[in-house]
């Protein structure tokens, strides 16, 4: 029998009307046998995520908020839980986890701890509901003393766990550190336990179920109704994630990448949709399309130096990199010329050290001028076609021009499965809209 292990995102989770569709889904394919659930999300516009809620209550308790004001907002969050197990008519009470919780918080368990309450709590009910084993992740996903992900360790413990339940509901988002505290991943973390989960299972197919039938073109914020991408390869996913798309959490890539098993993005309220395939490689390219997707992100800033000679002094480029690692900085890209070298860092990591980072590199490579150009704009084209379409670049960049957008970096890797432009921030939408209605007619 196949295996594939199932993710469901917080609003597919939100309350007993997306329980009830979750549970359909699961038991229509005997196949979906490993479970991996969120928090409950928001079930309207204004309504409050229950992690948000724990983070909230956890701040209330380290502010020494009065007690009983405290038990109020707990309340909502027991509210919510007890809710979803009225509303699905099973049998269950939860009243004592909820007042264990309650008592941790109050104990200096850690905001980490808070935060995974949300997705414990509703894997407790899902399992319940669906007849499942439940596995808390506490005892089966591990990190290091540093806090990094400790994965070889995991997946082995992990996989022997997995071979003990035929069908089991594993909370996302967080494991335990060696001293046995929670730890979580960072927000979208149930992503990487979904995919953590679907390698230990040695999975066939890791399905993961959202509010969307999949990954889109481009953002529909600012293209009305983009179609949805049919197939992705991971390296077209990590472009087009890092620059926004926002549909999959990036690192969730990783684990299943290595294990070479495929993603299949799905939506809860829309079961009948293929949506959107993710692949280790891909031949095959639409034609008439030729990129995949096109994405942006604002908030980026230029170092830019110029120097006579540069290319000429070994080492160069080193030092100044090395001056941004001292202020532990990254970069994310290096577009250069033979006098000139721009350095692409994020707005925000610059603050409360531009002038220093300007007088180090003025002093430590002698740059005859060294400045900081603000409100830059990075935009991606990411297709694994436009390596083999003649003259794709020269439509990017005549229908920026065309559209009466000023170009300020341009910078392509040699694989040709990217370009990214700069473009300034006011000129995002309109750089973004002219890029896709060149391409998708």
């Amino acid at each position: 029998m196949l295996t594939k292990v199932v993710k469901f995102g917080g609003s597919s989770l939100a309350d007993a009307e997306q329980f009830q569709k979750v549970a359909e889904i699961i038991h229509a394919d005997p196949s979906r046998r490993y479970v991996v659930a969120s928090a409950p999300g928001k079930r309207f516009k204004d309504d409050i995520k229950v992690t948000d809620m724990l983070y909230r209550c956890y701040e209330m308790i380290r502010a020494h908020e009065d007690a009983a004001t405290i038990d109020a907002y707990y309340e909502n969050i027991c509210n919510r839980y007890n809710g979803i197990i009225a509303d699905l008519g099973i049998n269950f009470d939860i009243s004592g986890e909820l007042s264990y919780v309650r008592n941790a918080l109050s104990h200096a368990s850690g905001r980490d701890y808070a935060a995974s309450r949300g997705e414990y709590l509703n894997s407790l009910i899902l399992a319940k509901y669906l007849g499942f084993s439940f596995i808390d992740a506490e005892s089966v996903i591990f990190f290091r003393e540093n806090g990094t992900f400790d994965e070889e360790r995991t997946n082995a413990v992990l996989a022997e766990e997995l071979k003990k339940h035929e069908y089991a509901v594993i909370p996302g988002f967080y494991g335990s550190m060696p001293n046995g505290t929670i730890k979580t991943f960072s927000r979208g973390g149930s992503d990487i336990t979904g995919s953590i989960v679907a390698r230990a299972a040695d999975a066939d197919l890791y399905e993961n179920w959202t509010d969307v039938s999949g990954f889109l073109m481009a953002d529909p914020r600012v293209i009305d109704n983009p179609p949805p991408i049919e197939t992705i390869t991971y390296r077209e996913l990590r472009e087009l994630s890092y620059m926004g798309a926002t549909v999959l959490h990036d690192e969730a890539i990783f684990p299943v990448r290595y294990a070479n098993i495929p993603i299949n993005i799905r939506n809860t309220n829309a079961p009948e949709d293929a949506g959107t395939m993710i692949v280790s490689a891909a031949t095959g390219y639409d034609a008439k399309r030729i990129i995949t997707g096109v994405a942006g992100k604002k908030g980026f800033s230029v170092i830019h130096i110029e120097k006579d000679m540069m290319n000429a002094e070994v080492g160069f480029g080193r030092r100044v990199l090395e001056i941004l690692e001292d202020h532990e900085i990254s970069f994310e890209h290096l577009p250069s010329g033979i006098d000139t070298m721009s350095i692409v860092v994020a707005t925000q990591a610059l603050e409360g050290r531009r002038e220093r980072i300007i007088n180090s590199i003025s002093r430590l490579v002698r740059a005859d001028h060294v400045e900081i150009l603000d409100g830059l704009c990075l935009i991606a084209v990411v297709g694994r076609g436009m390596v083999k379409a003649k003259g794709t670049a020269a439509r990017v960049f005549n229908a920026v021009s065309a559209a009466g957008v000023n170009i300020r970096m341009i910078d392509q890797g040699s694989s040709e499965l990217n370009i990214i432009l700069g473009v300034d921030e006011d000129a995002y939408e309109t750089a973004l809209s002219a890029i896709f209605k060149e391409f998708v007619k």
